[in-house]
């Protein structure tokens, strides 16, 4: 399986942006997809996931403010960022997993590049 991000950018603070992660491959054995940031000289951690029979889970620190989605048809995954604060900057990373969904980042099975968010204060 492959994942290809696309999205990202730069924004003032309160500004949105949008995400998106093409699966290719084998994308049929994908149960969780996650997404996972990873600000600078910090570790990745875990922002949002969508599982395969529809259930979102949200970090409580974009709760409210992100929006997760899932495409099976087009093997697409979305996030929706909106009310964006300085926090949020960082490499943002599409993370997929087989035949269950977990939120540790070394437990993925897939990871996309990353895509480059940066909110200015």
């Amino acid at each position: 399986v492959q994942l290809v991000e696309s999205g990202g950018g730069s924004v003032q603070t309160g500004g949105a942006l949008r995400h998106s992660c093409a699966a290719s491959g084998s994308p049929s054995s994908i149960y969780g997809m996650s997404w996972f940031l990873q600000a600078l000289g910090k570790e990745r951690e875990w922002v949002a996931s969508h599982k395969a029979h529809g259930r979102t889970d949200y970090a409580n620190s974009v709760k409210g403010r992100f929006v997760i989605s899932r495409d099976r048809a087009e093997n697409t995954l979305s996030l929706q960022m909106n009310n964006l604060k300085p926090h949020d900057t960082g490499m943002y990373f599409c993370a997929a997993r087989r035949y269950s969904c977990v939120l540790q980042p070394n437990l993925q099975d897939f990871w996309g590049q990353g895509t480059q968010v940066t909110v200015d204060s």
